[in-house]
């Protein structure tokens, strides 16, 4: 485990080395910011060690090169990174009957490792989408179906007669507007017993809209599916945090290029800023 020497787990803590089942981290590939091929050829050699895999979000390989992509990949591949695609295949069951399988061909034949299937985008009903999960894996990838927990996220009643312009107070923020929670993990256990190898749960919801981190919510997932079959996709930092805080460095995690550092850092809580005083203060959400 000389990759690990300059951090600090406890010895029933430690993760094994890649490919791993658990202590997972995602990586998103150049979408709300662009960066060039070297900047991630600096980042997998530099920490590759500690990158599980590479996501292309919102559709933005749809914008690139099919040559660019191929090498992206590729490079992926060299540093055993795996690679997947994200929002996009909404748009391929469009085409017809046959989008869907057309486009989980064109992915394997580019190189993709992982399908994600964001179930909120997608909008088909259940039987639909654990056969989409089916012909993921009868093309010889893996399949991740993406779910979000919501909340209500309004702060101003929407209903009412009021003269255009009036004011009217805001409505104090309520914790319990949320989805059926119990709903949505039913729905990803039988993913799971399609086939699925992970589930992915945005947990930005989770604390953009509430005052607190509804950790309830967080421990019910956990504790149905299981930390290895769960990721989540903590772009913001604060929240990668409090999962690292609340679940060790085996929890699976999906985060920004600019965050590899102070995740592992983290995970390893031994390097980056004074984690001894940040892990013990007001600065996670509770």
């Amino acid at each position: 485990m000389s990759a690990y020497k300059w951090k600090s787990f406890e010895e029933n803590e430690d993760r094994p080395m890649k490919p791993r089942r658990y202590g997972v981290t995602e990586m998103r590939s150049p979408h709300y910011n662009l960066f060039t091929r070297n900047v991630l050829q600096d980042i997998f050699e530099s920490m590759g060690e500690y990158v599980d895999g590479l996501k292309f979000c919102g559709g933005s390989h749809s914008l690139m090169p099919k040559t660019c992509i191929k090498e992206v990949i590729d490079m992926a591949h060299q540093h055993n990174v795996y690679v997947s695609t994200g929002d996009w295949a909404e748009h391929m069951i469009r085409k017809g009957p046959s989008g869907f399988k057309d486009y989980v061909e064109e992915c394997k034949e580019m190189g993709f490792d992982t399908i994600e299937l964001n179930v909120g985008s997608l909008g088909i009903p259940e039987e639909i989408l654990l056969r989409f999960v089916r012909l993921v894996k009868g093309g010889g990838m893996k399949a991740k179906p993406h779910f979000e927990v919501k909340f209500n996220k309004s702060d101003v009643p929407s209903g009412g007669d009021r003269a255009y312009g009036a004011y009217i107070p805001p409505a104090p923020r309520s914790f319990e507007l949320v989805e059926d929670v119990d709903l949505l993990i039913r729905r990803a256990e039988r993913c799971l017993e399609a086939g699925a190898d992970m589930i992915m749960i945005d947990a930005d919801d989770v604390c953009k809209h509430a005052d607190n981190m509804r950790a309830d919510i967080i421990a019910k997932i956990i504790g149905r599916l299981g930390i290895e079959k769960t990721m989540f996709e903590a772009s913001n930092q604060r929240t990668s945090e409090w999962f690292i805080k609340q679940y060790g460095p085996k929890v699976n995690l999906f985060i920004d290029h600019l965050d590899v550092v102070d995740v592992e850092c983290l995970r390893g809580r031994n390097l980056g800023r004074n984690h001894a005083s940040v892990l013990g203060s007001s600065y996670f959400m509770f």
